[in-house]
Order: C-alpha cells, then structure tokens, then sequence
C-alpha cells in the first residue's frame, strides 16, 4: 500500500507494537528485492503478525477502516454496482451495504482519483461510499476469484506461442457452453481483444488476448461461420460444428476491428413447463388466457427477457395431434415435433410468409415478432377468420402492448376486437442454492416492501420471513445466482377494458380498470418471488426500479 504520512509505517506500527524493529529489517530487505510493493503488503507476506491486527493499525494510521476482506465478506454482486474491469483499474471491491452506505475496499486509500471514480459510480446509483483499506494481494485474489479459471485458462491459452488460432477458437466457445452462456462477446480494443460471457443475463469479462492474435482469430471464425473473409461489413453466419448447439454468429466492425457475437442455441432442447417459468396463477387461469380463437395473445418485454421461451412454454400447452399449428420464427431456435416451424430470411419476412401460412389451415399461428403494420393487420386478419395467434411485441409492460399497437397505426375497434390477451415478463435471477446465506430482512427491506405490497391493497407480517444474500461459490462462477426465472403481469382483456379501448382511452384508465378486475403488475409478482426466497430484492431493483 502507498503510505504517505510524516511517520514511516515501520516507525508508527513499532510505536503499537504490532511489529518489532526486526520485523521492519526484514521487510525493508525485501522491499529492496519487490520495490513495487509496499511495506504493509510486505509485512503480511512474511506473516510477522496476526493480519487482522496489522490491517486494522494500517487503516487507523490511515485514518480509514482496516479490514483483512474474504469472500464471507462480500454479501453483494459488485457487478450490480461497478464493472470487474473497472474493480480491476482501480484495485477495489464494494462488499456490503447498509442504510444507504456501500462499503468499498480499496488496495490503495492514498490515491484519491481511483476513490473520486468509485464514488462517483456509486453516488449515481444513490448510495454513500464508505471507503476501508485491505491488503493488495486480498484484492488481487478475490477479483482473480470472481473471473474464476475461465479467465485463466482463456488467457494462458490465447497468449501461449504454442497454441494455434483452432484451439484457441475452439477453447472460447467450449468454455462458453460449459458456463452455461447464451452469448459470447469477442471484441477487439486498442491493445487487444476481449473475450466476455453472458451468463444468466449478466455480462462477465473472461479474458483479455493480445492483439497480435486478432487478425488469425477473425479469420477463423468467418471461415467456420461460412462468412466473407473479404468484407469488412457486418454479417451473419452459423457454426454447426459443436454437437448439440446450433451457433448464431454476428460480425459488426468497429474503430478497432470487427466485433463477434455468438449466439448460442442449444439443440433439442426440451420444452419448459409454463409454471416452471415462474408463471403465477392455476391450470385454470392459463386456459383462461391461453385457449382461445378468433384472438391474439401478446407477449411483451425487452430483449433478451424470455420472450421466446415463454412462446414456446405456451405452444407446448396447445400442441395436440388434433390441432394444426404453425410457427413464423427468425431464427428458430426450438425444434418441437408436431409444429410446421418456418424460419425467415432475406426474401421471407414475417408479413410475406403469414400470408401464405393462412392458405395452409393453421389453427395456431405464431408470429415471432410484430415489428410493423403490415405484419400487425395480417395478424389482426388471421385472428378475426378464426384462428388463435401468437406473438411478442418489445415494450414495458401488459398495458403498453394497447398504445405499441395504436402507434403502428391499429386502430382502437381491431385492438379491441382481437386483443384476448397481453403478458409483459422479465427475468431476474435466482439465488445460487449452494451458497446462498440466510438472514432477517432489514428495516430499509420491510419499508421498502411494505410501501410496494400497499399500494395494491396488500399487507405483509414479516415474522418468521428470512432472506438470503447472494454469496458465491464455484458453482455459480462467484456471481452468488444460478438460472433465472421470471416474473409476470397478466392484462386479460375483458369486455370493459375492450370498451375503454374502443372509446380511445389512455394507459392510466385502463390500467384503473384492470387492477379492479384482479391485474396485478409486474413488480408484485416479483415481490412475492422474493419473499418466497427465489430471489433477492437487490436483483428485482436491477430489473423493476423500487428505491
């Protein structure tokens, strides 16, 4: 640690007692041999004293809060609050939170920039930093821990001279599958290229590689995509090659070179039950919802929020030998028996190809996405001849599918007479159930709670309800979650909602409508999933803003 203060560090720990004359002997000799480490790093490398106490003398020398940090300690994601790469830059951890305060350890409490930056970060998202000192190599190994052996053996095999652009190709991807990835970031920087997963929705830098492999590494991966090797424009391929996955492959260039986005679709996989997704409700409430004709049922949410999935989910309750059913996807990332899947293209759209999927007596349609008016009124037309259709729109929430709808140019009376059905979702994650650590929910959670659970008419007792933080372990890659699972708003459009809507009315008095007829909004639903333990009030606020 840099110290700069009018006494040595040797001379003021000597003073406490904490080291002897002797001891500082020996850590200036060692000094001498590692100048770029610092004498309190020293000092715990040659274990002259109990660690705690010399970290919590260093801190009070400091005037700050000492503090030998371990993984037990940390009892948040720092990801919800700073990047890896920026704990990295500047040599610290935020590692609890407590009445508005994010307690963040650094290696380095001299250097007041690296401070000023993690501040700024955490005052923008409302909390107070409170800064303690730890150990240089405590703050190396736990954010060595948090990237795992991904980054290392990544590195180690990006780097070597020994390793060819095939095996390095081949060690990303493979490590991308056994993390359980869904994408995987292969970006080119300044000084080299950056390898990130994206595992349960979060983004996790691997590894970084040299620049000097990128050129070899692109050309792989467009010749195994079946892309250009000439253009320098984004594209589109496919890798095949990986048994059980089919892999989307996207190219975009940037200042530094051409960016890769894999996309990884597991084959075959096999179909989730609608309630194993978190949906709430009964059997009877999703016949209700999900089987109907002559109507449209709309999923919304943002992307990468389980939309598909959820289709999916619903089509897998329809599918019977009786029932002719159709899908319209782009790509099809499922393949189920039974169903006449048809993938778009280039000369396919989704409006060409729901046109002549009308002439091959579907019961069931389901459209991908409604991205435009002309797709929108061919959906509305086969719905009002008969059949039951599905599909998804990108908006916030159940109620806003109505205005998404109005704003391609829908008009009221079709929106009324078709609509069935609107599910807005998004995905949190779930505790990791191997480390996850139990505890009483704190005053700032109940008042928090309490004030949500009001607003709807709902009253909460918090005896006997526990929490968990989210730790980690080598099972969730350090993250403390493990899968996701998702929370729902259901807006069943009944014959008074129908009215309003015919009647031009706005979001607000529709939404007054439904929440008396029982809509209940997203965020309770992922109220009850916390108290329930499946996952954290800290996860549903980086989804759903509460405070």
């Amino acid at each position: 640690m840099e110290l700069r203060r009018k006494q040595p560090i040797g001379v003021e720990l000597v003073k406490r007692g904490i080291v002897t004359e002797n001891d500082i002997e020996k850590a200036l000799d060692y000094q001498r041999k590692n100048p770029n480490m610092k004498l309190g790093d020293i000092l715990y490398e040659l274990k002259v004293c109990d660690p705690n106490i010399l970290i919590k003398a260093i801190g009070d020398i400091l005037g700050t809060k000492g503090i030998l940090l371990t993984s037990d300690q940390i009892k948040i994601n720092i990801n919800n609050y700073i990047s890896t790469d920026m704990a990295k830059q500047n040599k610290a951890i935020p590692f609890d939170i407590n009445n508005g305060k994010i307690k963040v350890c650094f290696a380095n409490t001299v250097n007041n920039k690296k401070m000023d930056a993690i501040r700024l970060l955490v005052l923008n998202k409302g909390l107070v930093m409170e800064p303690y000192i730890t150990f240089e190599q405590q703050i190396v190994k736990l954010l060595k821990s948090f990237d795992g052996e991904v980054s290392e053996d990544i590195t180690r095999t990006g780097n070597s001279s020994n390793t060819t652009t095939t095996e390095l190709v081949d060690s990303i991807i493979k490590t991308g599958i056994e993390k359980r990835a869904s994408d995987i970031h292969i970006e080119p920087l300044e000084d080299g290229l950056r390898i990130r997963y994206r595992i349960d929705g979060e983004l996790y830098t691997a590894a970084k590689i040299k620049k000097d492999k990128q050129q070899q590494l692109i050309g792989r991966l467009k010749a195994i995509s079946n892309m250009h090797q000439e253009k320098q424009e984004p594209q589109d391929g496919r890798i095949g090659m990986y048994e059980n996955y089919n892999i989307r492959v996207s190219s975009q260039p940037n200042i530094y070179g051409e960016k890769f986005v894999l996309r990884l679709l597991k084959k075959n996989t096999n179909i989730r039950k609608i309630f194993e997704l978190g949906y709430p409700g009964t059997d009877e409430s999703v016949r209700k919802s999900f089987n109907k004709r002559n109507s449209i049922t709309i999923i919304a949410a943002p992307t990468g929020e389980g939309k598909t999935t959820t289709l999916y989910s619903i089509i897998d309750y329809l599918n019977r030998p009786e029932i002719n059913i159709t899908t319209i996807e782009d790509p099809v990332e499922i393949r189920i028996d039974g169903l006449n899947q048809i993938e778009i293209g280039p000369k396919a759209t989704f409006s060409n190809s729901l046109r002549t999927v009308l002439r091959q007596d579907p019961d069931v349609i389901l459209v991908g996405e409604i991205r435009d008016l002309e797709t929108a009124e061919i959906a509305i037309q086969a719905g009002q001849t008969g059949h039951y259709v599905l599909s998804t729109i990108h908006t916030i929430d159940s109620i806003e599918v109505i205005n998404r709808l109005r704003k391609m140019g829908v008009s009221d009376y079709d929106i009324a007479s078709i609509l069935a059905t609107s599910v807005s979702q998004r995905l949190v994650r779930r505790v990791c159930p191997k480390c996850k650590r139990e505890r009483e929910y704190n005053d700032e959670e109940k008042t928090i709670i309490t004030k949500i659970l009001n607003q709807y008419g709902e009253d909460i007792d918090f005896s006997g309800l526990k929490t968990y933080d989210a730790v980690g372990c080598d099972y969730c890659n350090n993250t403390g979650y493990y899968n996701r699972i998702g929370i729902f708003e259901i807006l069943d459009i009944t014959d008074q909602i129908k009215s309003l809507i015919t009647k031009g009315a706005s979001s607000l008095e529709i939404k007054e409508q439904a929440l008396k007829q029982g809509y209940r909004p997203l965020v309770l639903d992922g109220i009850k999933k916390v108290l329930n333990g499946i996952t954290t009030l800290e996860e549903l606020n980086n989804k759903i803003l509460l405070y």
